[in-house]
């Protein structure tokens, strides 16, 4: 069998499962794991510094914030996302599994199948989005060097034009390409792709302020103040951490590789509250620096981009752009369905088999359609977007509280009726009865218009709910052993 993993598989145990075990989904040995440091923090230097993140601060602009309100909110969520991320990162790296097989613990053998698949789907729609976003910069950057192209964005097929899917199927292609050589690749991938994207951002907020003579609007025209402030404030920081959802549910993907707690808090720290100031500080040079030459607000770095007067650097920034979501998505979007379509279906697929799959189902939904189609977006993606934070809850209060770190990694595999997490039938009842009435309480204030001033807060109050509940009514085996995945034998190819 050949690794695709940055660490040796392991052997199967005796007992274990042939519908709950393969070589992608076993634990990792702690003497094959390579994540470091700054490895954790390349993840969050591709991912911070997204378009879909650009745009969404420089929003925070435009809803009348000033520059110390968009700073004040990037501070809170950071505190608040470095001290989640931990949570979640421990567990991985602890327990060595992905997240398919972490959510065993809590919802037991079958039942880890529901989170693992709200996280599979919100992954699969976004990696195609992400991809067609990226296609579109490339199309641009296409018909400024060859004008000649702009005859084929006049032919529409399925939605697309024709210059729009070749240059979505080419990076679509780039994409498998590297996920097919295994998480050792990304790694290296986002090694390359973050200092090309902290240099290109800085030298395009360097420009911008240059342009600007040296200085910037520190506010619109209308600023918030008072309590209006203090709630955008507020929401900017909870929706930002809700942005995360996803990363904070399944971060164990990544730290179940990681070295050391050290590697996952040092990564943390340097990625998340420093990276986030330095991201917010771009920010606000490139919204206040556009508002100052003409008044208007951006809606991302791509609408500046476009502006540079140079071939050469208008070429360069735009690749550097390409590679950052590429990046972001590999991270965010492409991991996380693998490890839920090899946990779905471990006899038939590995990690390149699943990375193909899920990548096929990215195009033939035709992403630019559901991109296009805001009823999508907000209500199906944003419905299943609500559920992460119910799901985060309970398996954090099952980890944390009920079983205060211990975990028997080798039950994870075994479909015994007297197993540790097979619960009743694969499913703990208990988990599931936490989950469902703080999701549809998630669900409601998400996309009921009614609870709109308090929408941003969906995610925590899920979360918040569902650890509570399942605190109170959840329970711990007295039996419960802390055995980890070095107790099974290391596996021959």
């Amino acid at each position: 069998m050949t690794a695709t993993n940055d660490q040796p598989g392991v052997d199967v145990p005796a007992a274990s499962s042939a519908r709950l075990y393969s070589y992608d989904l076993a634990p990792t040995k702690k003497e094959g794991r390579r994540w470091g440091a700054y490895n954790v923090f390349t993840l969050w230097a591709n991912d911070v510094h997204s378009l879909g993140n650009y745009a969404f601060a420089i929003g925070l602009f435009a809803l009348g914030l000033n520059v110390w309100g968009i700073l004040t909110a990037f501070v809170l969520a950071s505190v608040l996302l470095f001290l989640l991320l931990n949570l979640s990162g421990y567990m991985g790296h602890k327990a060595g599994v992905p997240f398919p097989v972490m959510s065993r613990i809590a919802f037991g053998t079958k039942g880890a199948q529901i989170p693992a698949a709200v996280r599979g789907v919100v992954a699969i729609a976004w990696f195609g989005i992400q991809t067609y976003l990226a296609s579109s910069v490339l199309n641009a950057l296409l018909v400024a060097m060859f004008p000649g192209l702009r005859s084929l964005q006049g032919q529409s097929v399925l939605g697309l034009s024709v210059l729009g899917w070749m240059t979505f199927v080419a990076l679509w292609a780039v994409q498998v390409l590297i996920v097919s050589y295994g998480m050792h690749v990304i790694r290296k991938y986002m090694a390359i792709a973050a200092p090309t994207t902290l240099i290109t951002m800085c030298g395009l907020a360097i420009w911008m302020f240059a342009r600007a003579d040296w200085s910037i609007s520190m506010s619109t025209s209308e600023p918030l103040t008072g309590w209006a402030m203090w709630l955008q404030i507020l929401q900017g920081a909870a929706l930002w951490v809700v942005i995360y959802g996803t990363f904070v549910l399944n971060f164990c993907d990544f730290t179940r590789s990681a070295k050391s707690r050290q590697s996952i808090v040092r990564g943390n720290l340097v990625g998340i509250p420093v990276n986030m100031l330095f991201f917010a500080g771009i920010v606000v040079l490139l919204s206040g620096a556009q508002f100052k030459l003409n008044g208007r607000v951006i809606t991302s770095p791509t609408d500046i981009v476009q502006t540079i007067p140079n071939t050469y650097l208008l070429a360069a920034a735009s690749l550097a752009l390409i590679v950052l979501t590429i990046a972001v998505n590999l991270l965010a979007n492409f991991v996380a369905p693998i490890y839920v379509l090899v946990n779905l279906f471990p006899r038939y697929l590995n990690f390149r088999r699943a990375g193909l799959v899920s990548a096929i189902i990215g195009l033939v939904i035709l992403p630019w359609n559901l991109y296009d189609n805001p009823v999508v977006v907000n209500y199906f993606l944003g419905g299943l977007g609500a559920l992460l934070g119910p799901l985060f809850g309970v398996i954090m209060a099952d980890y944390w509280l009920i079983r205060r770190t211990r975990v028997n990694v080798p039950e994870l595999y075994t479909e015994d009726a007297n197993g540790e997490y097979h619960y009743r039938r694969g499913y703990n009842p208990k988990a599931v009865w936490a989950f469902i009435p703080s999701a549809a309480l998630a669900v409601v204030m998400a996309l009921v218009p009614a609870f709109s001033a308090v929408a941003g807060f969906s995610w925590f109050i899920g979360a918040i709910l569902g650890a509570v509940i399942y605190a109170v009514i959840g329970d711990r085996k007295p039996d419960a052993q802390d055995v980890d995945g070095e107790s099974i034998a290391v596996a021959a190819e």
